[in-house]
């Protein structure tokens, strides 16, 4: 295996560490403090400040392997650059690759339809809304996920979901529009082809 960066990652690496000196390490008290004076949940000043300035320096979804969508890494290369993000505790969100919405738009991408992807893939690969993935439960050890117990059921051309989910990460967040739930859609099928993953926007009654 070769170790070495490659001449993309090592620039990306230049430019996201000058980035980090520039304007996120700056920003650590002023993130703290506005997160203190207000709701803990609520979007800062500063972290949209961030944000936009990534936008601006094409510092954007650099985790997407997709290169029309993000910066076309693998995820071997892309690991540096996560690394140099992790140094904050503002993290990878000024960069649009905090989890849960990178999992999620990963998933967005490859299996959504058309309409699915305009309505919650671009927003969210804009930083415009974040996502959800409703997937641990209280009644089973949850870091095995063929263990879900909350049931997916097909209704027409609806589907049913009961059962309980709690740890929903993302949930919280008044930006949040959608989750990704996983849920047991076919138990007669083998173990690891039991469970579908069901875009379920927060809005939805229930």
């Amino acid at each position: 295996m070769e170790f070495a960066y490659s001449p993309k990652v090592q620039e990306l690496r230049e430019r996201v560490t000058a980035f980090m000196d520039a304007y996120v390490y700056p920003a650590e008290a002023v993130f703290e403090r506005q997160v203190a004076e207000g709701d803990r949940w609520q979007p800062t000043a500063i972290m949209e400040e961030l944000k936009l300035k990534a936008k601006e320096a094409g510092l954007w979804n650099l985790f997407l392997p997709e290169s029309e969508l993000g910066a076309g890494l693998t995820n071997l290369e892309y690991a540096p650059l996560a690394e140099i993000m992790g140094r904050s505790l503002l993290g990878p969100e000024p960069f649009n690759c905090s989890a849960p919405d990178t999992g999620n738009m990963e998933v967005l991408v490859r299996y959504a339809n058309e309409e699915q992807k305009q309505r919650w893939l671009e927003p969210l690969l804009r930083g415009e809304i974040r996502s959800a993935f409703a997937m641990t439960e209280p009644d089973v050890a949850s870091s095995d996920a063929t263990n879900m117990a909350a049931r997916a059921v097909r209704d027409g051309d609806q589907w049913l979901i009961n059962g309980k989910k709690w740890w929903t990460s993302g949930a919280c967040d008044p930006r949040c529009k959608i989750l990704i739930f996983m849920g047991l859609s076919n138990p007669d099928a083998p173990r690891h082809q039991q469970h579908s993953m069901i875009l379920v926007p927060v809005d939805t009654p229930g």
